[in-house]
């Protein structure tokens, strides 16, 4: 239901806007512009805070785990 009353006044604005002319276009493309700006700052806002709950587990270095297994290796050998 929200949807569709969603659609119904972005159209009734849509008409609205076009009758305006080129003032129309601006503040058309103001609301666009203010909406996707919007959208980001909210998306960044959502990582920072997924990142703060669940931080990125840094994958084990593999490298380094083999260098450390052949070190105690080493050291066992002899």
């Amino acid at each position: 239901m929200k949807l569709l009353v969603s659609i119904v006044l972005a159209t009734i604005l849509g008409i609205v806007l076009m009758m305006l002319g080129e003032v129309g276009i601006i503040i058309g493309f103001g609301i666009l512009a203010g909406t996707l700006f919007r959208g980001v700052y909210l998306l960044n806002d959502l990582s920072n805070r997924l990142s703060k709950v669940a931080p990125i587990v840094p994958k084990s270095d593999k490298v380094k785990e083999a260098y450390e297994n052949y070190l105690r290796e080493k050291d066992i050998n002899i």
